[in-house]
């Protein structure tokens, strides 16, 4: 007798399992006292209905980008300006005890393809206790007239703040922001300014990708979710005209419009994604430039990701709750805009839904004796969206690994499953604190991400110097360890 595969061993025990659980639901029932008021049970059923529909929602809005992605009209309408009567511009690079990247991000931003005579270089220096003001000073001597540091002693600590603090000192047409480990390519600003010649369009948005890809398993998938969220999820939305976000870095906004909206709240720990929201419900675009690459350090340790996932996710809820009924609400906003915004400020809370949904499923499944057909469907809904709705996202990761040309990530691709998983109990933890410490009036506080990047000072602070003396360097800061096709 020939041995099983694998395949087939797993599909008969999937087979098997459902005998067992229509045995353990009937002991449970015969067990069970017959409940006269089945009022809570079809409570739990009306919920768990409303939950599964949300989840075919969130599925299809995944799938739709996937497939307008790969087969849609693809919209790239201010990439080609190269000429023009370029805006003065000021870059703001957001630093909190970032002697490690710093001057990797301000080296490369010193060589940018840019008019200088047009262009500041302001590092926002936020209370920074390690070296970081030294070796912002340091360059910014080598270098004279085209640094222009901006130490923050004191204030309200957090990167809204800080920015809002920098911006009430300059008055130019376009704010470009980046976070300290950003390294630009020297054609990214006017890639990110070239929008902002449109007067409908207020904020603009580069692609992030990641540097640090080969270190270990963990930013090899985050490389993969980054595509999945830039290639796929972003560019969609730019191509159905619907709701592309500001990310807060690799980003560019129009000072008129950013005024206009009342700057930067201090009290958001998602200050881009509140700018996002604030900016389209006042008649503002924001454009999504998939073309325009920065690269960045993601996390290398999944202690540091999922202080990065919890930071994120009390900073949508928030925008979520400060957003969502004004933007619902908003006659002056196309439909497809409302729902896509909505669905958008409520990424973060499909998590704790999901696990309500399957509680409530498993409840149902046990509990309701005179609805046994229910339970059924319950369990049978929750397990098809388990195989086919959480898995959506997943095609996202899939067609951006086409779409750059480089097909063997998408071996890593079950392991994302794993990434999922710690996301989804991280961000249903964090919605659950938030929730507590809102009843407690307890103020959110921001934390930094840790940086690895190993260099030494002195290394840094030769190279710049090297830099400041050869003005008319072609260095480009383009390398990355993935060939991406446009």
């Amino acid at each position: 007798m020939m041995p099983l595969s694998r395949k087939a061993t797993a599909v008969m025990a999937l087979l098997s399992a459902f005998p067992m659980l229509a045995f353990a639901q009937s002991q449970i029932v015969q067990a069970a006292p017959s409940l006269g008021n089945p009022l809570p049970i079809r409570m739990m059923t009306w919920l768990l209905a409303a939950i599964v529909l949300l989840l075919v929602i969130f599925a299809t809005r995944h799938y739709v980008f996937t497939l307008a992605r790969l087969f849609g009209r693809q919209r790239q309408p201010y990439l080609d300006i190269e000429m023009g009567n370029w805006p003065d511009v000021v870059i703001f690079v957001a630093a909190h005890n970032e002697e490690q990247v710093i001057s990797d991000s301000l080296t490369a931003l010193l060589e940018v393809d840019y008019p200088h005579e047009k262009l500041i270089i302001m590092p926002v220096n936020d209370r920074s206790s390690d070296k970081t003001r030294t070796i912002i000073d340091r360059i910014a001597a080598a270098n004279p007239g085209r640094l222009h540091p901006f130490h923050r002693d004191q204030g309200r600590p957090g990167k809204a703040a800080a920015l809002k603090d920098a911006t009430a000192m300059i008055n130019v047409e376009v704010i470009v922001i980046f976070d300290a480990d950003y390294l630009p390519a020297r054609g990214l600003i006017k890639q990110l300014v070239a929008p902002l010649f449109d007067p409908e369009v207020g904020a603009v948005m580069g692609r992030v990708v990641p540097l640090n890809v080969g270190h270990n398993l963990l930013t090899r998938l985050l490389d993969l979710e980054r595509a999945g969220g830039y290639q796929v999820d972003q560019a969609a939305r730019m191509n159905l005209g619907l709701v592309p976000q500001y990310g807060g870095t690799v980003g560019a906004v129009r000072q008129r419009a950013l005024n206009e909206v009342g700057g930067w709240d201090i009290d958001m720990l998602a200050e881009d994604t509140d700018i996002t929201f604030r900016l389209l419900q006042n008649g503002w675009k924001t454009v999504y430039q998939n073309r325009s690459e920065c690269y960045e350090e993601v996390p290398q340790t999944w202690r540091m990701r999922i202080g990065q996932i919890s930071r994120w996710s009390r900073g949508h809820n928030q925008v979520l709750m400060k957003n969502l009924i004004r933007l619902v609400l908003n006659g002056d906003l196309r439909f497809r805009e409302r729902l896509d915004g909505a669905l958008l400020l409520g990424v973060f809370m499909m998590s704790p839904v999901l696990i309500l949904g399957w509680m409530l499923a498993t409840a149902l499944f046990f509990i309701s004796p005179q609805y046994w057909v229910l339970g059924w469907l319950a369990f049978s809904a929750l397990l098809a969206y388990g195989a086919l709705g959480t898995n959506a996202a997943f095609f996202e990761i899939a067609a951006a690994t086409y779409l750059d040309g480089n097909r063997n990530r998408i071996r890593l691709l079950p392991f994302s499953m794993l990434g999922f998983l710690i996301s989804m109990v991280t961000i249903s933890k964090a919605a659950l604190s938030q929730l507590v410490d809102y009843l407690r009036r307890k103020e959110l506080t921001w934390h930094k991400t840790e940086r690895f990047r190993r260099v030494t000072i002195e290394t840094r602070a030769a190279d710049v110097e090297t830099v400041a003396l050869k003005p008319d360097s072609d260095m480009d800061v383009t390398a990355t360890s993935e060939t991406r096709k446009p």
